[in-house]
């Protein structure tokens, strides 16, 4: 057990670590907020006194969760130096291989929060907003460029992301494990910039 500490050097993000590790040993069904306060060596109303139920505490670890694989994106999605049609194939596959990573180096804790998104539904719909918002940027930015022909950067990027939910959607992990996953993402992305181009 960790030697008790202050309320006052407990900060939201200790917690989110903590609970992230609570939840890997003990999965969602089973893990407490005391586990999370044992954890830090601290009260459970301290824990309480930033996140104000269990509830809350969850969706906040789920959106960190989240979050990083958005921000992971985000570079790829304004990066100039790449013309729009490679920021595009960039961003696919970066967004694929983040949630098999997942997937495979923390089996446990992805298998955790697939049970916590679905509780999670506004950190899960801020989540999917903030990844068309970024598809929308390049495709902005291939209409500026001339590489892009579409009416509609934000429609066609929910189509572009919905067109490849088999390869970032948690429910198709059984798909990202055969032996053709990546040839058939690969033809799937070379035919969405295909038609994007096409208009």
């Amino acid at each position: 057990m960790a030697p008790p500490q202050s309320s006052e050097t407990l900060t939201p993000e200790r917690i989110l670590e903590a609970t992230e590790e609570v939840l890997r040993r003990h999965g969602p069904a089973k893990a407490t907020v005391v586990d999370v306060a044992r954890a830090l060596g601290v009260s459970h109303g301290s824990v309480y006194r930033h996140f104000r139920t269990k509830a809350a505490l969850r969706e906040a670890v789920t959106k960190r969760w989240l979050d990083r694989t958005s921000e992971a994106l985000a570079g790829i999605a304004t990066d100039p130096a790449r013309p729009p049609q490679t920021r595009l194939r960039d961003w696919l596959a970066a967004l694929f291989e983040a949630k098999r990573r997942k997937a495979g180096d923390d089996p446990e804790l992805f298998a955790t929060y697939l049970v916590l998104t679905k509780e999670s539904g506004e950190a899960v719909g801020e989540h999917i907003a903030d990844l068309t918002g970024q598809l929308a940027t390049i495709i902005t930015a291939g209409l500026a460029s001339g590489a892009f022909t579409v009416p509609d950067p934000a429609v066609a990027a929910r189509a572009v992301f919905q067109a490849t939910g088999r390869f970032h959607d948690p429910g198709y992990l059984a798909v990202w494990e055969r032996p053709d996953a990546q040839a058939d993402f690969e033809e799937l992305v070379e035919l969405l910039v295909r038609g994007l181009a096409a208009g």
